[in-house]
């Protein structure tokens, strides 16, 4: 595991499943007819909890809720292009959420509210997707190679506010 940033005393965090490459570059490839300002490729990922910024100190209990999340490799097919309208937001939508995506969301939310760490402003809903493009207009109707994804990578995410960048501070195979 990580340490977070040597100026984070308040990280921005999340919890988050992590594409393979070949998965990065089937998305990537979505981005193309998209408007708006492309996600970089090294930056997508499906969000399974937003965390905002939280004490350092809450690193190691965060990371030892990753470590313990019970999870399995997960098919995830995403097949078409969606918006979010009030943040223009374009994004990669999933055929169907599968029940074990849902099961560790449901899990991770829970583990962190037993450990009184739960999201400060979480959503009521959850709509996993992966985001393509921001201050984006609605995507046109156009023809997509379905995407795969075996998910088999969670991690635990500061998002550097300076930069933009994110780094992995905790990550852990899908097994």
């Amino acid at each position: 595991m990580k340490n977070l940033s040597p100026d984070s005393q308040f990280p921005r965090l999340f919890y988050a499943l992590w594409p393979d490459a070949a998965t990065r570059a089937a998305l990537a490839a979505w981005q193309a007819p998209l408007g708006g300002k492309p996600v970089r490729a090294d930056k997508l990922h499906l969000t399974l909890a937003f965390l905002g910024q939280r004490p350092a100190g809450e690193l190691p209990a965060l990371q030892t809720i990753l470590a313990q999340l019970p999870a399995r490799p997960m098919p995830l097919g995403f097949d078409h292009v969606s918006h979010f309208p009030r943040l223009a937001l374009a994004w990669a939508a999933l055929a169907q959420p599968s029940p074990a995506l849902l099961a560790l969301r449901a899990a991770c939310m829970h583990s962190l509210a037993e450990q009184g760490l739960a999201p400060r402003f979480e959503h009521d809903r959850f709509t996993p997707h992966v985001t393509l493009a921001r201050q984006a207009p609605p995507p046109a109707a156009y023809a997509l190679a379905p995407i795969a994804w075996q998910a088999s990578e969670l991690v635990l995410v500061e998002s550097l506010k300076s930069s933009g960048d994110y780094r992995i501070v905790g990550r852990r195979e899908l097994s």
